[in-house]
């Protein structure tokens, strides 16, 4: 028998997220950001998921060019833009749209302007400072970049850095205004949490990212508060049971000592399956849908359980790492990372399944 462990990948809670940044932001387009394999879920999973999608945005050309070729006809936009002029052929060819974020990039396009026209997002710095045009040079770049001949549209673009928190986005909105006042062209600015948090953020197009998971943009905000639905549960089953004295060790390193007589489950997960090797005891785990606590360390391919809370618990028992019944959000906010990082982090290895 092949190791219990697998994801599943529920399309109708991807649908059901997309359509809920949808109805926050009712006058804009919705770009379903589908970068690093859709955060784990696989990127044929998320446009199974979502056939009518306004678009689509990724990093990788050629998960760009999959979605294009597997029969998706809308927008598809490259947020890092390109990084060679093959690419430039590449990306005019399939009909991508692109995000034009630097001098090198823009250089990059005067000289090597492909054959036919492309989308491009001019983007603008308000204040992440990792890629994007200074506001002072905003100006000049759109004049650069319109007098290419190769911008079938330009919308001018900014990802904003503390959506998510008390300072808000009102600083980024100013530099962002003050950088385009009297260009009447599209704009593109709100990531999940601007969709939900700060709706004069809407604009024309947004990106829907991590909620679009079922996971929360915010720190003090839980996912199920939103109306989002987990899209990824990530289920083992105990492959062994521990009855322990007082005194005994658990794990690697001895770091975890039984106070009384325990009874602990090993769980068939572990780092190499992508669950945090950092993550403390005391890490919560639903076993046959109750919910119990890490004991000891992360290995790489076992976890262990307290089965206190779960008396009836044996071989063979249903676990829930994360997802259904047990946000991602609370299992990396224990482990002292976030939602975004356990997606990701699904091994290629943990077989992956598809539910309506």
């Amino acid at each position: 028998m092949a190791r219990p462990i697998r994801a599943d990948i529920r399309l109708s809670a991807l649908a059901h997220n997309y359509a809920l940044a949808r109805s926050a932001a009712p006058r804009s387009r919705v770009l379903a950001v589908v970068k690093a394999d859709a955060y784990g879920h696989g990127l044929a999973s998320a446009a199974k998921a979502l056939p009518g999608a306004d678009g689509f945005a990724t990093l990788e050309l050629d998960g760009a060019v999959r979605l294009r070729q597997s029969g998706f006809a809308g927008e598809i936009l490259l947020l890092e833009g390109y990084f060679g002029a093959a690419e430039l052929v590449e990306i005019a060819g399939q009909g991508l749209a692109t995000v034009v974020a630097g001098e090198e990039q823009l250089r990059l396009l005067e000289a090597h302007r492909p054959a036919a026209s492309v989308d491009c997002y001019l983007k603008i710095n308000t204040g992440m400072n990792r890629l994007g045009f200074p506001p002072a040079a905003a100006r000049r770049a759109l004049e650069r970049l319109t007098a290419t001949g190769v911008a079938k549209s330009v919308t001018l673009m900014t990802h904003f850095a503390t959506a998510d928190g008390p300072e808000g986005i009102a600083e980024a909105m100013r530099r962002f205004g003050e950088a385009t006042n009297g260009m009447a062209l599209p704009r593109s600015l709100s990531n999940s949490a601007a969709i939900f948090a700060h709706p004069e953020a809407h604009a024309d197009t947004v990106r829907v990212g991590i909620a679009l998971y079922g996971a929360t943009p915010f720190a003090h905000r839980s996912a199920e508060g939103i109306g989002l639905l987990p899209a990824m549960t990530l289920r083992s089953q105990l492959i062994a049971v521990q009855d322990l004295a007082p005194g005994e060790t658990v794990g690697y390193g001895a770091t975890y000592r039984t106070t009384k007589a325990m009874r602990l489950g090993i769980v068939a997960c572990g780092y190499a399956d992508g669950y945090p090797r950092h993550a403390p005891s005391g890490t919560p785990v639903l076993v046959d849908g109750v919910r119990v606590k890490t004991a000891g360390r992360v290995s790489m391919d076992m976890i262990t359980v307290d089965l206190a809370a779960v008396p009836g618990a044996r071989v063979g028992s249903d676990v829930v790492l994360w997802g259904e019944g047990l946000p991602v959000d609370e299992v990396a906010s224990a482990a002292g990372t976030v939602g975004y990082e356990l997606l990701c982090a699904l091994a290629p290895r943990v077989p992956v399944r598809e539910v309506p």
